[in-house]
């Protein structure tokens, strides 16, 4: 049926009643399609208001977010909350620019999952075939291994702190003589990972990455606002600076340095979206879709919740996909639920409110979860009288047996839990289980402890292995004993040294040319010393005269100091 325009001057003799019927089909027509049209709109107001609230705390005096929805490729939802620039009051629009921090090693994997598909790199070759300057640990590591973060590599954020100047993340990196662990055997979040892939990639493809990117990735896909940046003090249009919150107001918080191991990606929120449904919709190929969303296997067989620059997880039935991203003051979050088509990105420019906190609010209200399948009733019960007794005497330092890797347990708030780490509910007598099981601690293994006694506990892994760990047994330090750790511990793998001495408080250490007393260390075990969550263990030779120590932080493992002879005069 075809409309056309039409007088409507009435015939002569015509009535009004076929007119006022026909008058009647239209003004229903007209009607039905306000009501659906308005019921959406109204629908859609009300996931605005919804989502408005998340944001309610940024204002035109504070920095703040930009968030986008879409469904099915569609957007839903696009807007900027706060301000961009504070000291010119320019406000957030979704225009702005982001660094997007380690939500780019997706953009990264993917690059490197395209050479493989077009067979100018392997997965599974050793990477020395590529980057030859590359130190032989004795064990292959291959580009799966640092795409999926079980290369065992020392993340070179863990090294920086220590070494003397600024060295650039890939001397650092190439500098390193041994590993975490053996490749496969564990996954450990590493930046030197992915230092190493961009590299790889630029001396494979014969091109800066950065122009790589936009050839391949963001120009394709239509990305007209996301740029590799090299060189943080470049100019960006739109770029919204980052801030930190202190007591006394706002403070810039971004890195300028030319380093960030290998580049940043800017982008904004509404460009996010397109890259999530590119991916969705296998743009760039099925193959790269797949491997990025393909779970990673240690080398015991056991399944991990990461793809290849993807966190992999389902709640409440629901596939999700996705990686968070933290950068000085920038923070954010890009995901997809799988089966329902829903893409969220939010990117903010301050440590205000967590990134990953409001996206999983804003997932709330556009994604439908399983009825059947309740959600997480939060933290577990609270011990009470004997079983809270027992936990506080399991409380502490424990070491494995084995390699001497530490456990720490606390009790907090009534129940036992690993410092930085799950919470454990009771099993039984002496008996506990984590809670959850996420990727970044324990490689995801569903654990078991068993208390043989206050002093040694059973660890059970998922796969029925078990380690034992002792409790640290503290020793009082003399000023002979701590006159003998005095001295001055040098690295070549840092290019930086510690200055031990004893102090006023206790032995006290100083890295490179810091101002100040130094830091206290707090005796542990024999010769094993404390410090947050950094351990120094002292090794001796035959004769006992110490000749080294060990430096372990939670991202880097047994950095060998050797002992260099007294501390300088000058010093």
């Amino acid at each position: 049926m075809t409309l056309e325009k039409r007088s409507f001057r009435i015939p002569e003799g015509q009535t009004f009643k076929g007119f006022a019927c026909i008058g009647l089909f239209h003004f229903l027509v007209l009607f039905l399609i306000a009501f659906f049209l308005g019921s959406g709109k109204a629908a859609a107001q009300d996931k605005t208001v919804d989502v408005e609230k998340v944001f309610q705390w940024a204002s035109a005096a504070t920095p703040g977010c930009a968030c986008a929805v879409s469904k099915n490729g569609q957007v839903l939802f696009s807007r900027a909350y706060g301000s961009a620039d504070l000291e010119r009051e320019a406000p957030l629009t979704t225009a702005s620019l982001f660094d997007i921090g380690s939500v780019r090693k997706q953009f990264i994997a993917a690059a490197a999952l395209l050479l493989v598909e077009e067979n100018k790199l392997s997965l599974t070759e050793d990477i020395r075939k590529y980057v030859p300057e590359l130190p032989d640990y004795g064990h292959k590591i291959t580009l799966n291994h640092l795409l999926t973060h079980t290369s065992g590599l020392r993340d070179w954020t863990g090294l920086l702190p220590l070494a003397n100047g600024k060295p650039e993340a890939l001397s650092l990196i190439l500098r390193q003589r041994g590993l975490n662990f053996t490749p496969g055997n564990e996954f450990s979040y590493s930046n030197s990972g992915y230092v190493l892939l961009v590299e790889i990639l630029e001396r494979v493809s014969g091109m800066p990455f950065s122009t790589f990117a936009q050839e391949r990735l963001f120009g394709p896909l239509g990305m007209t606002s996301t740029k590799y940046v090299v060189t943080m003090t470049e100019v960006l249009k739109h770029r919204a600076l980052a801030y930190e919150k202190q007591k006394d107001g706002w403070r810039h918080d971004m890195y300028w340095g030319n380093d960030r191991g290998g580049g940043a990606i800017y982008s904004t929120a509404e460009d996010m979206l397109v890259w999530n449904n590119a991916l969705s919709s296998q743009k760039l190929s099925a193959f790269v879709t797949g491997k990025l969303q393909e779970p990673a296997k240690l080398n015991n067989g056991r399944k991990l919740g990461y793809g290849r620059g993807l966190f992999l997880e389902t709640y409440r039935g629901v596939q999700e996909v996705y990686h968070t991203g933290g950068a000085a003051g920038y923070h954010a979050w890009a995901g997809r639920f799988l089966e329902q088509g829903v893409s969220i990105a939010v990117l903010c420019n301050s440590n205000a409110m967590p990134a990953s906190g409001m996206a999983e609010k804003i997932a709330d209200l556009y994604v439908t979860y399983s009825q059947d399948i309740p959600a997480p009733i939060g933290p577990p019960p609270a011990l009470t009288g004997d079983a809270l007794t027992d936990a506080k005497t399991y409380a502490g330092l424990y070491f494995n047996a084995q390699n001497g890797e530490p456990l720490r347990l606390a009790v907090d708030r009534d129940r036992l839990r690993v410092v930085n780490g799950p919470a454990l509910v009771p099993t039984g007598k002496g008996r506990f289980k984590r809670v959850g099981a996420n990727v970044q601690y324990m490689s995801q293994d569903e654990f078991e402890l068993n208390f043989l006694s206050t002093d040694q506990v059973e660890f059970i892994s998922m796969e029925g292995k078990k380690a034992l760990y002792q409790r640290a047994k503290p020793v009082s330090t003399t000023a002979p004993d701590q006159q003998a750790l005095a001295g001055r511990y040098t690295s070549d793998e840092i290019g930086g040294f510690f200055d031990i001495a004893p102090g006023k408080d206790g032995l006290m250490v100083r890295a490179n040319d810091a101002a100040g007393p130094g830091f206290k260390l707090n005796a542990v075990d024999k010769d094993t010393y404390q410090m947050g969550g950094v351990l120094l263990k002292f090794l001796r030779d035959k004769a006992g005269k110490i000749i080294e120590l060990h430096y372990s932080n939670p991202v880097v493992r047994n950095i060998k100091f050797s002992k260099a002879g007294a501390i300088s005069a000058s010093r």
